[in-house]
């Protein structure tokens, strides 16, 4: 694996980039670095993303370079972190009202729109962070016959629940907001619950599989 970059964000924080393409193998080196990270002094807070991991702290007690150089250590000692062992089955309602996009997505990649919930529901997915809003879990294994670009105008409302593809990656929308992404199916499942601990669903390194509740025309 490639060498990462690590660069200043401002005076207090420190990101730690890899170069793409995102690989699961990439980001269980990103959540052992992170696990690491959470344990050094003066560290305010550490946030893993998709390929990189950004380490904020104080800088009146901590040394940048010397973090530069703890948080490199870190991630060359890393290697790859046991693979995950929580699996997440997460039922869908595919197509109609509930999955507005499933035929662009048939449509694009040349297969039936039986076809495309088939291997969506068929794949083997991990959850590699968690970003945009609280609990949207980006998700890496999709099939590459199942790619899809994001839609050219996003919409304004998502229903929370929504399953979408966007480029290559299957995510899903916790709340409603705006989004870009191509709207598959939806799930009943709570997603997010700020009484819950965790309030999130899903955590980077859960398997996710969907089984079909239903497809709809």
């Amino acid at each position: 694996m490639s060498s990462p970059r690590i660069f200043p964000l401002g005076d207090t924080a420190l990101v730690c980039e890899a170069p793409p393409p995102a690989t699961l193998d990439c980001q269980r080196r990103v959540w052992a670095a992170a696990q690491a990270a959470r344990a050094w002094p003066h560290v305010v807070e550490v946030v893993p993303g998709m390929n990189n991991l950004t380490i904020v702290f104080d800088p009146l007690e901590a040394d940048a370079d010397a973090f530069t150089q703890r948080l490199q250590a870190a991630w060359d000692a890393a290697g790859d972190t046991p693979a995950a062992t929580r699996e997440v089955e997460i039922p869908v309602q595919y197509g109609g009202s509930f999955g507005p996009d499933l035929e662009v997505v048939a449509s694009h990649t040349g297969l039936t729109a039986e076809e495309v919930v088939r291997r969506h529901a068929g794949g083997d997915y991990v959850v590699f962070f968690l970003g945009f809003q609280p609990g949207f879990a980006y998700m890496g294994g999709l099939e590459d016959a199942l790619h899809t670009p994001r839609r050219a105008e996003p919409r304004l409302e998502v229903p929370a629940g929504s399953i979408g593809i966007g480029g290559a990656q299957t995510g899903l929308y916790p709340a409603v907001s705006p989004g870009g992404w191509q709207l598959i199916g939806r799930t009943d499942l709570p997603l997010f619950d700020p009484s819950r601990t965790p309030p999130t669903l899903l955590q980077p390194g859960d398997r996710v599989r969907f089984s079909i509740a239903g497809i709809h025309a």
